[in-house]
């Protein structure tokens, strides 16, 4: 295996590595193209430099996976083919793990039997890799989930080197509301981000989506009519940021209720969208169980959507950037909306231990209107909401940019 000479530090790296030496295996979700493959490069350069052993194997190699099927003792003779020692610490990175036939068992005997084997494994599947991951790995794994790039990771992709906190002049929050528009645009994904030809963008973006649904959705799904799921992910695409009505879904699409449902359980297992839970303590006057769409990256909704990249900046297209950088910082189960059955609404509540935190979305701070958060404050005894927004000129405390989230 050549590793590239140049290789970006994901955020994530740094939380991994603490667990490197502890008897468990590191396990990696995470959409395809998102950079699993590259965060394994960065973490053996990281071991290397230690001058640990490290070994690294892509289970979409047929002829490798049909050995490891094997069971656990071909990769037991692959490492001492290579100068193994039992004594001796080594570090084996296993790409696409869900491809095994019982990774399970495979992991349990490795971690049980062979202490200094220090396992690390991705999956572009949560579905496929919970499917076939059994209770006998309870206490046995740690996982960790790589999402596209958040905007912190975006700008240093970009060649750019500054410490966000830290901005306040005029040159560079124009700068960086230039490159948020981008970020918009064209999502995280991180081939998007370095390739500078729109056109090429597309064709990869596009090229990410067709493997997406050839390789993931249509043998996890066994789904027969690819034309109406595709018309599926182009009305979710169309109406990320918005509330999840199945019923309209239905007839949208001639898609049954179930099928779906079905669907959507399969697109958030292989991270293409979340369904945003609402933030009620009121069920008679809050909205308690329709969810709200959101897709991981706007560049893949705008493709899904518009067939290309959006020339402006589109408000829930906007508003999905943001929710995505919420999950890369906060994860995924402290954020929710809140919305009342008189359709008062707020596009995120943050949830942070014993804190609430409400936060509204505008492309301009001009356009924001107090009244709906100040009526939830009220509500629930708060003294802090924030707005966040890209344009316009901030003049209050509670008025942030979105790198600031």
């Amino acid at each position: 295996m050549k590793i590239p000479a140049l290789i970006y530090q994901r955020r994530i790296a740094k939380e991994i590595m603490p667990y490197f030496n502890d008897e468990i295996t590191i396990v990696i979700h995470g959409a395809r193209q998102v950079g699993k493959t590259y965060l394994f490069y960065y973490l053996i350069n990281a071991l290397q430099e230690k001058k640990e052993k490290t070994f690294y194997f892509d289970l979409e190699d047929s002829l490798l996976l049909s050995t490891f099927n094997q069971g656990y003792t071909a990769l037991l003779q692959l490492l001492q083919a290579s100068g193994y020692q039992e004594d001796k610490a080594v570090y084996v990175f296993i790409d696409e793990i869900q491809y095994l036939d019982n990774p399970s068992s495979f992991i349990k005997l490795l971690t049980d039997h062979h202490k200094n084997i220090h396992l690390l494994v991705s999956g572009s599947s949560t579905f496929a890799i919970k499917s076939k991951f059994k209770d006998s790995l309870v206490g046995r794994t740690i996982n960790f989930e790589l999402f596209p790039l958040s905007f912190v990771e975006f700008i240093k992709f970009k060649g750019h080197d500054f410490s966000l906190n830290k901005i306040n002049d005029p040159y560079h929050i124009a700068l960086l509301k230039t490159l948020y528009t981008e970020y918009v645009m064209y999502g995280g994904y991180p081939k998007i981000v370095l390739t500078s030809s729109v056109e090429k963008k597309k064709k990869f973006l596009s090229q990410i989506i067709d493997s997406y649904i050839r390789k993931d959705i249509k043998d996890l799904g066994k789904i027969e009519d690819i034309k109406k799921f595709n018309r599926l992910l182009f009305v979710l695409a169309s109406q990320t940021g918005q509330l999840l009505n199945v019923a309209r879904l239905s007839k949208e699409t001639s898609l049954s209720i179930p099928t779906i449902n079905k669907y959507l359980f399969l697109l958030e297992q292989t991270f293409i969208l979340k369904l945003l839970p609402p933030f009620s303590q009121n069920p008679h006057v809050e909205i308690v169980k329709n969810p709200k769409i959101y897709f991981y990256d706007s560049g893949l909704a705008s493709l899904l959507w518009l067939h290309d990249f959006p020339k402006i900046l589109i408000g829930n297209l906007f508003e999905t950037s943001i929710f995505s950088e919420f999950v890369k910082k906060y994860g995924h189960d402290s954020l929710f909306f809140w919305r009342t059955k008189n359709k008062q609404e707020i596009d995120f509540i943050l949830r942070l231990k014993k804190s609430i935190l409400p936060i509204e979305v505008k492309i301009n701070f001009g356009a924001f209107n107090k009244k709906t958060i100040l009526a939830f404050c009220d509500r629930y005894r708060l003294a802090i909401f924030k707005v966040t927004a890209l344009e316009g000129k901030k003049s209050y405390d509670y008025e942030i940019y979105p790198w600031e989230i």
